[in-house]
């Protein structure tokens, strides 16, 4: 029985291992090859390398790097949470995923339907993927939300999606739907369906971006600020910034928690409503039992 427990806690460790190496690993890369700076300076994310391709070359940035380390940190927390989970016994981590999925299930269900319940497990990849992608500021690290690329593929795959879903009413109802109500819209519903994944992109990248410049400048001015009105302190005193201390933790509370998880939110409802919205529900029942009738 001890080894057992000795097996199951050497387990436990490794997974947790697993959660927060790769964090450590993108400190590392981080500390490594950032390039010496003087002052403020707000930039994108760094290029590691570029791969030559036939039509456009690969570029590895760091947005790219952090973003599949927190794919892999979300693997070991999942591991983690769900190791020993079996039927009739109770543990904490156990109470607490079925709580997590007992809260997504409902937020699917309520905003898509029964028919979509299968979707819980990628809303709730998005979820925790989107807030702990911007959650990476706290580190010091580069949050792959606040690079386009990252956003834009996320939002590319929800239109697939959204394409698939509203392809299930049949084709014909698919194109048709672009003439409707008149066909002199036929240009303005093109353009709105392309629009979905680009607002859905800009949307989130532009919220997550400017919270992180919007903070950075106020710390920059504090700084100067402090230098303007206690640079007359004696010795070392006067080159504390003391301006600086308390409000920019207030900020990081605002722009790097709250909105960044209140963006992950908003990405995963409009995922949901979206994909829901565009489904033709009774359309698809008749073609279902067309089909059935037919064989």
């Amino acid at each position: 029985m001890k080894n057992k427990n000795r097996a199951f806690k050497a387990v436990d460790i490794l997974l947790l291992a697993l959660t927060v190496l790769p964090l450590v690993a993108a400190m590392v890369i981080k500390i490594l090859t950032a390039p010496p700076t003087e002052g403020i300076q707000i930039t994108g994310a760094q290029i590691y390398f570029t791969i030559p391709m036939p039509i456009q070359d690969l570029i590895i940035s760091e947005a790219q790097v952090n973003s599949a380390l927190i794919v892999i940190t979300i693997l070991g927390l999942c591991l983690y949470l769900t190791h020993g989970v079996r039927a009739g016994v109770e543990t904490k981590r156990q109470l607490l995923m079925e709580w997590v999925v007992e809260k997504v299930d409902g937020l699917v269900k309520e905003n898509m339907g029964e028919f979509f319940m299968g979707f819980s497990p990628f809303i709730a990849a998005v979820l925790v993927l989107s807030a702990l992608s911007s959650l990476m500021a706290l580190l010091g690290l580069f949050p792959p939300t606040s690079d386009l690329n990252i956003v834009a593929g996320w939002a590319i795959l929800v239109f697939i999606l959204i394409t698939h879903y509203k392809l299930k009413g049949g084709v014909g109802n698919y194109l048709k739907g672009f003439t409707e109500p008149i066909p002199i819209l036929l240009p303005l519903n093109i353009l709105g369906e392309v629009s979905t994944p680009i607002s859905m992109a800009f949307r989130h990248y532009g919220n997550v971006m400017s919270g992180t410049v919007i903070a950075v400048l106020i710390a920059a001015a504090l700084q100067g600020l402090s230098s303007l009105v206690l640079g007359w302190l004696p010795g070392f005193l006067g080159d504390i910034p003391f301006l600086q201390i308390g409000l920019p933790a207030v900020l990081s509370l605002y722009f790097d928690i709250f909105s960044s998880c209140m963006q992950a939110f908003i990405f995963a409802m409009l995922t949901m409503m979206n994909i829901a919205g565009g489904f033709p529900q009774e359309l698809y029942e008749k073609r279902k039992l067309k089909k059935l009738s037919a064989k």
